[in-house]
């Protein structure tokens, strides 16, 4: 059983018990988080598409952990100008963990 959900405007396929990266959730390590704008689920071959989302479904997480992922440099340069500048950014995630997805 997969589902396909939407999770802080982007879209994730999920199973049961399965860890993902999302972009920074608000809460603690450890709170529940419910998200029900389900597009697609498939359950042993019986596929729902929504008409955008699919009613009465849901997918139910759990906050891990909140980590930084890697830094990406970004380098501008306009030659012969002598023009060069560095900066660099990394961006804040979450680690869910899918517990349950509940039709």
């Amino acid at each position: 059983m997969y589902a396909i959900v939407e999770i802080a405007g982007q879209q994730f396929k999920v199973n049961k018990d399965q860890k993902i990266f999302v972009h920074r959730q608000e809460g603690e390590v450890g709170d529940k988080l419910t998200f029900d704008k389900v597009y697609l689920i498939d359950n042993d071959n019986d596929i729902r598409v929504g008409t955008p989302v699919v009613s009465g479904v849901a997918v139910n997480t759990s906050i891990i952990s909140h980590v930084r992922g890697d830094k990406v440099l970004v380098f501008k340069k306009k030659r012969r100008k002598g023009y060069q500048k560095m900066n660099g950014h990394r961006q804040d995630f979450t680690q869910l963990l899918v517990e349950e997805i509940t039709v």
